[in-house]
């Protein structure tokens, strides 16, 4: 019953860590659809922002009797700026008797508004209801195509003259607000709006996948009653999260939830919709008032050749702190900040001359308490090309707050990019697919030498800038290792501008977006004198081991060399004693001096040895190989004409190595004399010399057609000392063992190939080449 009782609560508690999952998967979605749509909706204030300020500017162009004027200029102006429209039009009581381009939107010439579709009826009522810019649509067009119609109602005197009106390309308006069924894996986008007619939701965009979703969220935007949803689509990725939570074990999701639950950052609420609305346009006065005063952004008109503000609304008076009567006959430049005037000094002058036909700028301005505003600002002439300047528009809105956030953000920035900047390595970050950079700091110019222009201006900058031999190991460690989205520590040499090789280590991390890796991250650390300091200490403990076994190696020649001298010199001393005649003693003393000599020549060999294993300081110098064989040669002139030597030196004149001159000479004369001395008597001594490459080193190759050697036999002794193998009574066994000695203290090897009665190979590996 117990177990049972267990069983239960361990089901109940998983069951519990599953549904907590669950909700935290949903939250994460939910977060995700948030940030989306919020980025979405961004997108489409600014571009409804905009397109408020085209509807105005284009309604600047109706006169005080209700005629437009400078309409193609103007229009032609918005157009050319602004290539998201279709058409601009002008709509006196909802007939639209100005377009423009005309080429290509004549069929809507003349045509009443109020008359046509009634759904079309409908929604212009709605602007004049609303007496604000309102949207139609998405419409299909008499012109053709689908767009957007944004109508702003203008009143003259109290009274409904018309429209302004603005075309939009429908997918135009989807690409700038950022809405794209292709752009996210797991989201798609969906944009409707609620027919008058029905009351019910017609969808003019939404997606292919039939699966049904049940995470989505929407925003509404009233100036064309449309709503876009983003919605989640995805419905196998929560099952495969479930399953890797009940795999992860009861403790460890419990703790994971928990603490996922507690730091989940809740999506602030949705940014309030910019209100757009124009108040009652209510004004006896002028047109300007009538239509303006009530603008959601400042507006005025100015005198081009004074610079005297003529008149302005209520916007452009708060913002700059005066009433009206003070603003009006101010000069514009009294407004602007001293440090401004000389640039818009410049661009107005451009603007006067006809060298440009608007203005669009952003500059301070000083209020009437003191304070400095950011605004931008649009001017646009109120006279046609060719004709004398009279008045022009000013269009401001007030940009201080974004100016500071941005301030606030290039800050922030600065202080990230010098901070990345003190770091010691290389900070930077790629794509994995196009391995192009994204950043890297400027510790590269002192690292490896290359600017962050000179690195950014090549996708494979890096990847060309590797070290040959490491680049395909890196390249394989660095696939490998992608796929299980480990975090990467990597050693390897990149070639720096000036030439020199320089060690890296670079300690990367993986960025997944939707599981998936799509960048690294990385630091790349100059680790040259710490592997200069490694290769040092190899180098040190492989000379010390060398020197203790060259040390043991001696040892036991001293102590069997001296102990035969010693026994044989005890040896004849007793002798001597124990001679019976004068004559005896004579030859005993003789051969006591026999003996002092070659103990003697025992202890010069050995000193130098000595001199050859403790010799730290060797001199060496590049050295031309041909010349020194060259001297040999000479040396050996008349043992080699009495036995008739045939000499085949293949080396190559201009073969250089970095030895010892003493050591290169005593090397080849002791190989070049044991091949003459110990030549095969049934044939021409032969004697061949060539040098190649082996593993990395230069090897110079002696071969001869002499006796040979048994190796079987006598292999394990060739480079002993006091080894002699052929019974020749001029060997002394000394002159390969001071070879070898020699070879090693450079650095290189020796190696031996023989076969008796064919001839014996030495091979000599030097250390390197230059």
């Amino acid at each position: 019953m117990t177990g049972l009782l267990f069983f239960l609560f361990l089901l109940a508690f998983n069951a519990l860590i599953v549904l907590q999952r669950y909700e935290l998967f949903q939250e994460n979605q939910d977060r995700e659809i948030s940030r989306i749509l919020n980025q979405v909706k961004g997108n489409i204030d600014q571009s409804l922002k905009n397109y408020y300020t085209l509807s105005i500017t284009l309604a600047l162009t109706i006169g005080e009797n209700g005629v437009p004027k400078n309409f193609d200029s103007v229009a032609d102006k918005l157009i050319r700026s602004n290539p998201q429209l279709q058409a601009v039009q002008l709509v006196p009581n909802g007939v639209i008797k100005y377009v423009y381009p005309l080429k290509g939107n004549e069929k809507v010439l003349n045509l009443n508004i109020f008359k046509t579709v009634a759904q079309t009826a409908i929604e212009a009522r709605k602007a004049i209801q609303r007496k604000r810019i309102y949207y139609q649509g998405p419409v299909k067009l008499v012109q053709g195509g689908i767009g957007l119609v944004g109508r702003l109602p203008v009143f003259i005197n109290d009274k409904f003259w018309g429209f302004s009106a603005i075309v939009i390309k429908i997918d135009t308006f989807f690409r700038e607000s950022g809405i794209d069924n292709g752009k996210y894996r797991d989201y798609r986008f969906r944009f409707s709006k609620v027919n008058m007619s029905t009351g019910k939701e017609d969808f003019f965009l939404d997606f292919k996948e039939k699966t049904a979703f049940s995470q989505s969220k929407s925003v509404a935007f009233t100036e064309g009653d449309w709503k876009v949803y983003v919605c989640y689509i995805n419905k196998t990725d929560v099952w495969f999260q479930l399953i890797g939570t009940v795999m992860l074990g009861l403790g460890l999701t419990v703790l994971s939830s928990y603490l996922l639950i507690r730091l989940m950052i809740k999506q602030s609420d949705l940014q309030h919709m910019f209100n757009l609305q124009g108040k009652e346009l209510i004004n006896t006065e002028s047109k300007f008032k009538g239509i303006f005063d009530h603008a959601a952004i400042g507006i005025a008109r100015v005198n081009s050749i004074t610079g005297e503000l003529l008149e302005v609304n209520k916007y452009l008076c708060e913002f700059l702190g005066f009433t009206a009567d003070e603003l009006i006959h101010k000069k514009i430049k009294t407004l602007i900040h001293p440090e401004d005037i000389e640039e818009e000094s410049r661009l107005f002058k451009l603007f006067i001359n006809g060298d440009i036909r608007q203005i669009n700028d952003e500059k301070r301005y000083i209020s009437k308490s003191g304070e400095v505003k950011w605004g931008s600002v649009i001017i646009t002439p109120l006279w046609k090309t060719g004709e004398e300047p009279t008045n022009h528009i000013i269009i401001l809105e007030d940009s201080s707050a974004r100016k500071a956030a941005a301030q606030v953000l290039v800050e922030s920035q600065h202080r990230i990019q010098s901070l990345i900047n003190t770091i010691d390595g290389i900070v930077w970050e790629s794509y994995i697919d196009s391995q192009e950079t994204i950043f890297i700091s400027k510790k590269v110019e002192d690292i490896l030498g290359y600017t962050v222009k000179q690195w950014k201006g090549s996708p494979k900058f890096w990847f060309n800038h590797l070290y040959s031999e490491d680049r395909d190991r890196i390249v394989d460690y660095m696939r490998n290792n992608l796929t299980q989205k480990k975090q990467l520590d990597a050693e390897y040499r990149m070639l720096a501008k000036d030439g020199t090789i320089v060690w890296i280590r670079d300690i990367i991390t993986v960025v997944e977006e939707h599981g998936q890796p799509v960048k690294l991250r990385g630091i790349m650390i100059d680790i040259t004198l710490q592997k200069q300091a490694e290769v040092a200490l190899q180098k040190s403990f492989t000379l010390v081991t060398e020197q203790n076994k060259r040390l043991l190696n001696f040892s036991y020649i001293v102590s069997h060399n001296l102990r035969s001298h010693a026994s044989n010199i005890l040896g004849i001393t007793e002798l001597i004693e124990n001679s019976a005649s004068a004559q005896e003693r004579d030859e005993m003393i003789r051969l006591l001096k026999t003996v002092g000599e070659n103990l003697n020549e025992t202890l010069l060999n050995l000193n130098n040895v000595v001199n050859i294993q403790s010799n730290m300081d060797v001199i060496v110098e590049p050295l031309n190989l041909n010349d020194y064989i060259q001297r040999t040669l000479a040396t050996l002139n008349a043992q080699i004409l009495r036995k008739k030597v045939v000499f085949i030196n293949q080396v190559d004149e201009s073969f250089f190595i970095n030895y010892n001159r003493a050591y290169l000479e005593s090397i080849l004369l002791n190989l070049f004399s044991n091949a003459i001395r110990y030549s095969h008597e049934d044939r021409a001594p032969v004697i061949s010399l060539a040098c190649f490459g082996e593993d990395g080193q230069q090897v110079l190759n002696i071969s001869d057609n002499g006796i040979g050697i048994d190796l079987k036999k006598y292999g394990d002794k060739m480079f002993g000392m006091y080894q002699t193998f052929n019974g020749n009574p001029d060997a002394r066994g000394y002159g390969l063992f001071i070879t070898k000695n020699q070879i090693e203290a450079m650095g290189g090897k020796i190696e031996v190939e023989s076969q008796i009665n064919h001839g014996t190979t030495f091979k000599v590996y030097f250390k390197r080449s230059i």
